[in-house]
């Protein structure tokens, strides 16, 4: 400092109004100035060591007694004593009190404190270790056995405790010291402030405030900390001391303070508010058990199977009534069995999504509901049969129905479907990651799959309602022509609006969107096809036998004679007093008609005769009936015949 301030002296240099800060190194040492006088550089402040209070060591010096029996052979107060007779005779001794003057005014206050410290600390921990050994004999006492003690130890000085920190510091802190020049004289013992590092602040001394402010508000830092949440900005060309304090950007975070820049959160799973001093874990989301909403659902899903099981065993116990062979007989617990699979199926959307479970729930639910659809697609063909009126035609068509390789066939191509799909593109579970949540969920893969997969379905519904919609005349107790058609129009309508809502949709509701849709197609086919079964067999036990099968067909074919008697008279030709009959169909899934005409006999008006098979009583019925002014007289007669 004493070489810089002879460089920049000089005219025009400006020194007399610059504010100097001197560190710890050379704010006491007032030789820097060298022969120049303070008011040639400008005013100092500067960071000393703390000083403690010298008035017990003034008391001390002064009350020394310059007796013999005092010096004794104390080589140091013989030489102090010798000092004011300037002859350095140690057997010249002068008064202790002129001793002690020139002391004081040649000693420096903050060495003369940290003596004191060091004495204290050592003299506690010495006596620590004394009090639990003997220290008489020497060597017992260890240097670092000492060093040991003084870390952990605490003394008294003054009547303040100090101890020492870990590191072995005592960070006491700075006295803020002033230079004045009284007269020539520099003084710079002149403390107007204390430095408390601990706390990073300043504690001003009695009657220095003005002083402050003449020395244009000097502090350590010109600018105030950052909290946590903020980093420090510092201008170009700008002393490091001298920044601003900037809010942290979002997903950013600060947990110190006057922290140089911003910590990032890991945006996978944590998130953060502009200004945020830590991260916020991101909050995992996906269609829960515990969701409301999705114990609805899993409560209608249970009560779905439970349903079909009671419908299972009550067909079963009844499997050689009337009403359950028309139902289907053994195709009906195949529909049975399909729905069980496809409300299990309903479950697997529920819960955290894993990737088998991703893959199973499309699948499940795929080959179920397409084994459904096949059985009541071999329901709707029948149909189509009994209202084919092409003899050659028709006999090719008996000839390919074969039920249950039609619905190998069905299944089968379902499963080439499925299989492809989680061969070559398989569902598999996602994190979706947003702003404040993740979200759990299942990519369907290929969506090209799961179209062919939903529309393979469809295409079947709607051939299972064509044919039934032909048939939605038929005889009361065969008539699950109507059945079919609405529970397939109830399916062809959710699966509609499901797509649209599927495909603009997303959240962790969007699995709840399928269940419902699966849900009511289920309910859709166990109320159609065998709740009206159900109530037959429990609460209408007389409709449930073949007389009252048999009377419905005869009231139904009745009608429909009836109802063509003008066609009858028209088409009935006359030739040489005969007349020849043509044969009736009636429209039924549960009988094919295809019976030869005969020719009546003279005295006779016109036959009709009507052959049909009964499923429900394994009966070919054949009916011929005489009209006679109007009036059908209709003998019958039955004859076993396997179907």
């Amino acid at each position: 400092m004493m070489y810089l301030y002879q460089e920049l002296i000089g005219p025009g240099s400006g020194l007399g109004e610059r504010v100097w800060v001197a560190s710890d190194s050379w704010s006491s040492s007032k030789e820097v100035l060298g022969k120049m006088d303070l008011p040639d550089i400008g005013h100092v402040v500067g960071f000393t060591f703390k000083r403690g209070d010298l008035a017990p060591f003034h008391h001390y010096l002064m009350n020394l007694s310059d007796s013999n029996d005092v010096i004794g052979n104390n080589s140091f107060l013989k030489e102090f004593y010798s000092l004011p007779n300037g002859s350095g005779d140690p057997r010249v001794v002068s008064s202790s009190t002129g001793a002690a003057k020139i002391l004081l005014n040649n000693c420096h206050a903050d060495i003369v404190f940290s003596v004191e410290m060091a004495v204290s600390a050592i003299a506690h921990a010495v006596a620590d270790i004394c009090s639990k050994k003997d220290c008489k004999t020497a060597g017992t006492v260890q240097p670092w056995k000492v060093l040991e003690a003084l870390r952990g130890s605490r003394f008294e000085l003054e009547g303040k405790s100090y101890r020492f920190d870990p590191k072995g510091d005592i960070n006491l802190g700075y006295d803020v010291t002033l230079w004045r020049s009284v007269r020539g004289v520099i003084n710079i013992s002149d403390i107007i402030a204390e430095y408390h590092p601990i706390n990073n602040s300043f504690s001003y001394t009695s009657g220095h405030t003005k002083k402050i402010t003449d020395l244009k508000d000097v502090v350590s830092v010109c600018s105030a900390s950052c909290e946590p949440g903020m980093f420090k900005k510092t201008a170009e060309g700008q002393h490091t001391c001298c920044y601003e304090c900037i809010n942290c950007t979002e997903n950013h975070f600060t947990n110190n303070t006057d922290m140089d820049q911003c910590l990032s959160c890991d945006t996978k799973r944590e998130w953060s508010l502009e200004g945020s001093s830590g991260c916020t874990h991101k909050t995992l989301e996906f269609f829960s058990w515990q969701d409301g909403f999705a114990v609805v659902l899993l409560a209608l899903a249970a009560l779905g199977i439970i349903l079909v099981l009671l419908v299972g065993a009550l067909f079963l116990h009844h499997h050689q009534t009337p009403v359950v062979k028309a139902a289907g007989g053994p195709l009906s617990q195949l529909i049975l069995l399909s729905l069980v699979g496809s409300f299990v199926s309903a479950v697997f959307f529920v819960g955290h999504p894993s990737s088998l479970q991703c893959k199973v729930r499309q699948v499940l639910f795929g080959l179920s509901f397409t084994l459904c659809v096949s059985c009541i697609l071999v329901k709707s063909l029948k149909i189509l049969l009994a209202f084919q009126l092409n003899p050659d035609l028709k006999d090719v068509l008996r000839r390919l129905y074969q039920p249950y390789a039609i619905i190998c066939l069905c299944v089968a191509l379902q499963v080439l479907t499925c299989t492809l799909w989680l061969v070559l593109q398989s569902p598999w579970d996602k994190a979706t990651v947003f702003a404040t949540t993740v979200l759990a969920e299942c990519d369907e893969g290929s969506y090209v799959a799961f179209g062919v997969m939903l529309g393979y379905i469809a295409v079947m519904a709607l051939v299972c309602f064509a044919c039934a919609f032909k048939g939605r005349k038929l005889p009361q107790k065969y008539n699950d022509a109507r059945f079919i058609t609405f529970s397939m129009l109830l399916y062809l309508m959710s699966w509609v609006i499901f797509v649209p809502i599927y495909v603009t949709t997303s959240g962790k509701y969007l699995p709840a969107v399928e269940m419902v849709v699966i849900l009511i197609s289920n309910y859709g086919v166990l109320s159609c096809h065998f709740f009206p079964k159900c109530y037959v067999i429990l609460f209408k036990k007389e409709h449930n036998t073949k007389n009252a099968f048999m009377k419905n067909v005869y009231e139904y074919s009745r009608k429909g004679i009836s109802d063509s008697s003008a066609v009858s008279e028209t088409s009935v030709s006359q030739t040489e007093g005969k007349c020849t009959s043509h044969p009736y169909s009636i429209s039924s899934p549960s009988f094919f008609m295809s019976p030869p005409p005969i020719e009546p006999t003279a005295s006779q008006n016109c036959w009709s005769i009507i052959q049909y098979i009964d499923t429900a009583t394994q009966c070919t019925v054949v009916d011929h009936g005489v009209f006679v002014t109007g009036q059908l007289t209709r003998p019958y007669r039955l004859r076993r015949k396997s179907l």
